[in-house]
């Protein structure tokens, strides 16, 4: 049994990776503000198990508890063959030059997508050390992780440092007697709600907005779906490199 622990599930490139893993082989372990009913139940039709945990990953204090019922129910599973976690979970808001930005959406935005991501990540090694199974990690990266952004500054350093967290536990799993794979993964420009966000905003907050615009309109946004199948494929993969900082879209 796979156990697949997958944050920001209900929606966008989580709900495409969600639905890529739901296999009668794996158990999927969905934490997210909301839940998708639609996955749970294609999941119970297909003989897929599934948790939902809902969380706000903006809470960071509730992340213990959750990846401590998380483990708890991968554990009470005889014949763990894999442990693997996704962190998919994010947001692009705050948009605009510095100045502009109010300090509770970047103090907001950074503990979302780099703060969770790190305690996450913690208690997943935490919980698994002891497990002699398979254990890797994708964490969603973006191409805004080593290209600055007019407008993303939140954006482009919270990418950068969960970027360098996942260089830093790939390091320190190397010596480990169970160790836990880990990769940082650009999975493209996705059609999701964030793009919608992104087209939302002014020419002013973002002075690239009419690219994006432009990406949307003539059809070059990647579906959740594909973005999510070869998210998949690498996961489970030989092609996964502990360490190694890559961008999924050659793969399209």
């Amino acid at each position: 049994m796979n156990h697949i622990i997958i944050t920001g599930h209900s929606k966008g490139l989580g709900a495409g990776i969600a639905l890529e893993m739901i296999d009668e082989n794996h158990h999927i372990h969905g934490i997210a503000r909301t839940d998708n009913t639609d996955i749970q139940k294609l999941a119970a039709a297909k003989g897929c198990g599934f948790n939902f945990y809902p969380c706000d990953l903006g809470h960071t204090d509730q992340i213990s508890a959750i990846m401590q019922l998380v483990f708890a129910n991968i554990t009470r599973t005889d014949n763990i063959e894999g442990i693997y976690l996704i962190n998919n979970a994010g947001m692009i808001h705050p948009i605009g030059p510095v100045p502009t930005l109010e300090n509770a959406d970047i103090d907001l935005h950074l503990r979302v997508n780099l703060l969770a991501p790190m305690l996450i990540i913690k208690d997943f090694i935490t919980h698994s050390s002891s497990i002699k199974a398979t254990k890797r990690v994708i964490n969603i990266s973006s191409g805004a992780a080593t290209s600055p952004y007019h407008g993303w500054s939140s954006y482009c350093t919270s990418k950068a440092g969960l970027d360098m967290f996942t260089r830093c536990c790939a390091t320190e799993q190397e010596g480990e007697k169970y160790p836990i794979e880990f990769m940082a993964v650009a999975p493209g420009i996705i059609d999701t709600d964030m793009q919608t966000t992104i087209r939302g905003t002014t020419d002013e907050q973002f002075i690239h907005r009419k690219k994006f615009v432009e990406l949307k309109e003539t059809g070059q946004l990647v579906s959740p779906a594909l973005a999510g199948k070869k998210l998949k494929e690498l996961l489970f993969s030989s092609d996964f490199k502990n360490g190694e900082i890559t961008d999924i879209r050659h793969l399209y």
